[in-house]
């Protein structure tokens, strides 16, 4: 007896700490083994002395070399190291090779003047697999938010299979915790200490399993195989690796895709998904079809389940993945500028004024379906302006019919075109459209005498920025502060006033002083809340919001969805014109922060913008395929980056003026005293030549400028050009607060330089 009591102990003993091992060695993804991948941040040091050579070139030469920054791009393969849909393979780092040669730079253009911008991003990418526990989660994840809806075609012409729909903001949190893993970043939200902080842009390229997370299997254990060995596929296996089954993703309830943008800082496409088809009606261009994106199923058996040529077809993929990479750089990393605005003021007032000629109900009014959340509004804005920059907005409603001028022009820009239609008749039926288009009404508001709207389109204007933003008048003894609106406060004397001793001098209102204007730009949104029109009334390319650099306007209306000229998959979009909220946000985000919409980019052949509708789809509020009334965090980076953008490049092309001045005054005044035009080497300009034949005491001659002037001139081109690479270092690092600083100074100090050159040559 003794000896079976002294077991009993010493058994539970050892199936206590059994339980304890396998309750620690639980499956778990996400951890930070030895090995793991790693994200590196520092390749500026690498193309430094190739950003200063560009920026010296440019700045001494008056060569069309634009501004280079670097920029990072990360590639996460999900699901290809032998792990993934037909157990496929992509080695990264040949792949991280190809896309350095293929696609090395990119330059972002303006999409209001299709002019490029002086600014050129170097790529730098970085790709990586992912490990296998992280493919396994979001393969759990994505079989727990798949949903049954109907069915559709395996391909155009393919056989009907089950369809299933996946909620993308269901899955997105663990795609944000895959994120957050790879590039140590915690959860944390949006605040100023982590914009100046090194932050990466992600795109996940994914290639799950669909046998194993078929959501209609409930034998297989997904979680068996977070460390287990995943076996290899036999060539029947390797047939049905599609599953029978068809999926897509929808953010919040938009159109289907298999490409989308998420609330963070990346993008997901997604090889396993769909194929997915959308786009617009009987057009063309920018359609996305089931041969839009490559299909492993097509690269492995491209003649059907015939063997196919090895490297042929798996470099014809890499090169269709690289495509891929390049345009998401494009269309979201680093897409192109919607309005270029130079904005220096420190407060942004934007007043939203309903203007309804009915009085059944009010959209200021909480609690509603259709209402407008001013206060949601404000924090989504708050987001695009840089630290320091206060945001205002204020909300009122106003009865149209108490406005009469702004009736009238309400009514002047109701426009209408004719439509061809085919009916089940056969026959094609012609009927009138009508629209209400924005630039019209926008230029009768401007004309009418209505202070409600001149008024704040008169502020709003940005070409009144002499009067608003920069004080250029430079005989002006007047200090400014009687402005109602705007407050004028001096903030440098001259561009030598930065050093030692001089900065403890007073500074004294006299010529050339240049002022910062410390005051309010004002963007009004100008909401029609109508009754008694058309049911399908819209504005111009069926849209209910049109935008310009300083006003957005936005129709709303209580009639019922209007069908559109989009289509996802077999149905076609709608419009809700109740609903305002996100058609605000759209015009803000494009106004204020100069973002284009994903789907759209310049081109310089077409002359004109051109659209794709891959990456219509996520977290922003653009185009008929979007639902949601938030602006993901990659498209927020962009809005800080472009008001750097624009200052930077308003300065490059003064600097390029300035320089254009001193040629054609060179080549027009500066000759020898026998009046020949100055002679030397051929591989330099006659400004170079004159000033090595005359300021480089190389001759005592009179000299037709004096020498401070030249030497005041050679000091500021050499500070620019360490201030431009180090603000290139900051934008690469996503120090963006003290890059938007540095911005500043560089247009103030090319402002005043060219100030000065002009008086010097008499203009």
């Amino acid at each position: 007896m003794k000896s079976v009591s002294s077991v009993v102990p010493a058994l539970l003993l050892t199936l206590t700490l059994v339980s304890i091992q396998s309750t620690s060695a639980a499956p778990e993804a996400f951890r930070r083994d030895p090995g793991h991948p790693q994200w590196h941040h520092g390749a500026f040091h690498d193309v430094k002395d190739s950003v200063r050579s560009d920026v010296r070139h440019m700045l001494h030469t008056r060569a069309e070399v634009p501004f280079q920054v670097p920029l990072e791009v990360n590639i996460v393969l999900i699901g290809f190291n032998n792990d993934g849909g037909y157990r496929y393979m992509v080695d990264a780092h040949r792949m991280e090779e190809f896309l350095r040669v293929s696609f090395p730079s990119h330059r972002p253009s303006c999409l209001e003047t299709g002019e490029p911008l002086d600014i050129e991003h170097h790529i730098v990418y970085n790709v990586f697999p992912a490990g296998q526990p992280e493919l396994i989660t979001l393969e759990k994840a994505l079989k727990e938010a798949m949903v049954p809806a109907g069915t559709a075609r395996e391909s155009d012409y393919g056989r009907e299979v089950p369809l299933f729909e996946v909620d993308a903001t269901a899955v997105e949190p663990v795609f944000q915790k895959l994120y957050s893993y790879i590039f140590d970043m915690d959860n944390s939200g949006y605040n100023a200490a982590e914009m100046d902080r090194p932050v990466p842009s992600a795109i996940f390229i994914v290639n799950f399993d669909k046998v194993r997370m078929d959501p209609r299997n409930k034998d297989i254990e997904l979680d068996s195989l977070m460390y287990g060995k995943i076996t290899q596929l036999t060539e029947e296996e390797m047939k049905r690796q599609e599953g029978e089954y068809v999926y897509h993703y929808r953010y919040n309830g938009g159109g289907a895709s298999q490409v989308w943008l998420g609330m963070g800082r990346f993008v997901v496409i997604d090889l396993s998904a769909g194929p997915c088809t959308y786009g617009k009606i009987e057009t063309e261009e920018g359609s996305v079809s089931s041969k839009t994106l490559p299909r492993l199923r097509n690269v492995l058996f491209p003649r059907g389940f015939n063997a196919a040529s090895g490297h042929s077809t798996h470099d014809t993929f890499v090169g269709q993945l690289a495509a891929l990479v390049s345009t998401t750089v494009e269309h979201v990393i680093a897409p192109d500028v919607r309005f270029e605005t130079v904005d220096l003021t420190t407060r942004l007032l934007i007043p939203i004024i309903v203007l309804q000629n009915h009085n059944r109900y009010n959209i200021l009014e909480k609690g509603q379906n259709y209402s407008i959340d001013i206060e949601a509004i404000e924090a989504e804005v708050k987001k695009m302006v840089h630290y320091g920059q206060e945001v205002v907005i204020v909300g009122g409603s106003h009865a149209l019919h108490r406005h009469e001028k702004l009736a009238i022009a309400v009514s002047k820009a109701m426009r209408g075109h004719s439509l061809q239609e085919t009916k089940n008749d056969g026959r094609f039926h012609v009927h009138t459209k009508t629209y209400l288009d924005g630039a019209i009404l926008k230029e009768e508001m401007e004309r009418s005498a209505d202070v409600l709207a001149a008024g704040l389109l008169e502020v709003a204007d940005p070409s009144l920025s002499s009067k608003f933003y920069i004080r250029q008048h430079w005989m002006d003894e007047s200090d400014g502060s009687g402005d109602s609106i705007l407050k004028h406060k001096p903030l440098w004397a001259t561009y030598a006033s930065k050093r030692g001793k001089e900065k403890k001098k007073k500074t004294e209102k006299k010529e050339s002083d240049l002022h910062r204007t410390y005051g309010t730009r004002v963007i009004p949104v100008f909401v029609l809340s109508l009754a008694d029109v058309d049911p399908h009334l819209m504005m111009e390319d069926e849209s209910l919001v049109w935008t310009s650099n300083d006003v957005v306007i936005v129709l709303q209306h209580q009639n019922e969805k209007i069908p559109l000229s989009y289509v996802s998959e077999t149905e076609r979009r709608h419009a809700l014109p109740s609903q305002a909220q996100r058609h605000i946000l759209a015009g803000l985000a494009s106004a204020v922060g100069g973002l284009s919409a994903p789907y759209e980019k310049a081109s310089h052949v077409h002359e004109r913008p051109i659209v794709n509708w891959l990456l219509s789809a996520g977290c922003h509020p653009f185009g008929p395929f979007s639902n949601t009334s938030q602006i993901s965090r990659i498209l927020q980076d962009v809005a800080l980056r472009n008001t750097i953008y624009a200052r930077v490049d308003a300065a490059l092309r003064r600097v390029r003026d300035t320089s254009e001045s001193v040629q054609a005054f060179a080549a027009e005044y500066l000759k020898t005293p026998l009046g020949e035009p100055v002679k030397g080497k051929k591989n330099k300009s006659s400004t170079e030549l004159w000033l090595e034949k005359f300021y480089k005491k190389k001759t005592n001659l009179p000299e037709p400028f004096p020498h401070e002037l030249v030497e005041r001139l050679e000091k500021f081109l050499d500070n620019l050009e360490e201030e431009l690479v180090d603000l290139s270092s900051l934008l690469y690092d996503h120090r963006l607060q003290v890059a938007h600083l540095n911005s500043s100074e560089i247009l103030q100090s090319t402002i005043y330089m060219q100030h000065v050159c002009r008086l010097c040559f008499g203009e």
